[in-house]
């Protein structure tokens, strides 16, 4: 059994709780994640099942968009409403200044990770070494805030709702904290839901809290559509039992060409009938393929990285 499964995680289990029903449930050891969701949050986890985990890691670099309430003038020690609280301030601001903040991280900007995460250091997980006393403040990364939709706050609760789409490690929690350092007064999460990772949405993911392995199993996208983003060489069928074995990929074996691509961009190698043969690196531009199809060279044009044919 392999496939690519969109889970809707509840708050409350980690991300490894969600991989070991799954694994339970479906009876498949090889189960992984592309992406942890902090316990406390909810949304779409992309799982891997057999052999797809051998493709999250294309999954894990995605922009991914959150719906979050912020809790503004707290600060907790892990930066979201289950941490201990650390401040409590007044915050009297208006819309317009939030607003304004808001739109004052839009684009790239410099953000530390909160000590509380599952980000490693020297092996360990930051959020072990918090426990025990070892506070590490790891340096800052450039992050990038696509923008801000949906905005609202409510002066009187001193809640803000938004939804914000951001680039890969990019933490909210973070985010959260620094919008409310900008403000004056802290901030910190309340509630956080993940609704979007890459092309994925949580619409389309199920609750495995809830669903049986039938269910799943109906709804376990193929290694191709979950890839389907991703551009692709079909072969024909000599090429084919080539890749199978272990062969390269030719110019003469290509049939046709899905998507324009640039040299040493990964791309899905195809059957004809649309299977998976592989995942390969291009070794030339998809105009240049065309260009030695055309004077009918030999030449390679792309090197396997992963096979999945049997």
């Amino acid at each position: 059994m392999n496939g690519i499964l969109l889970v809707n995680k509840p708050p409350g289990p980690t991300s490894h709780d969600i991989v070991d029903i799954v694994r339970d449930k479906l009876g498949v050891k090889k189960v992984g994640h592309a992406g942890t969701l902090d316990p406390f949050a909810e949304g779409l986890l992309i799982l891997g099942v057999g052999k797809a985990t051998r493709i999250l890691e294309y999954f894990q670099h995605m922009d991914k968009v959150y719906w979050t309430t912020l809790k503004l003038g707290l600060i907790t020690e892990t930066f979201d409403i289950t941490g201990e609280v650390r401040e409590e301030n007044p915050c009297e601001i208006s819309a317009e200044k939030v607003k304004e903040v808001l739109e004052s991280f839009v684009g790239e900007y410099l953000q530390v990770p909160p000590a509380y995460s599952a980000r490693k250091y020297k092996g360990r997980k930051l959020y072990e070494l918090a426990r025990q006393g070892r506070i590490i403040r790891l340096p800052p990364r450039k992050v990038k805030i696509h923008w801000f939709k949906g905005v609202e706050y409510d002066e009187k609760e001193k809640k803000l709702r938004f939804t914000v789409k951001v680039s890969s490690g990019t933490y909210i929690r973070s985010l959260a904290m620094d919008v409310g350092y900008a403000l004056g007064c802290g901030a910190t999460v309340e509630e956080l839901v993940r609704i979007e990772q890459g092309p994925f949405k949580l619409s389309k993911a199920v609750n495995v809290m809830e669903t049986d392995a039938s269910e799943m199993v109906r709804v376990l996208l193929s290694m191709n559509e979950a890839l389907a983003w991703m551009p692709a060489l079909v072969v024909d069928e000599k090429q084919a039992r080539s890749i199978r074995n272990g062969g390269q990929v030719y110019a003469p074996g290509v049939i046709d060409i899905v998507g324009n691509f640039e040299k040493d961009s990964i791309v899905r190698i195809l059957d004809s009938s649309g299977e998976l043969l592989a995942l390969a690196v291009s070794e030339r531009t998809s105009k240049f393929i065309c260009t030695l199809k055309r004077l009918n060279r030999r030449d390679r044009v792309a090197k396997l990285k992963k096979v999945f044919a049997n």
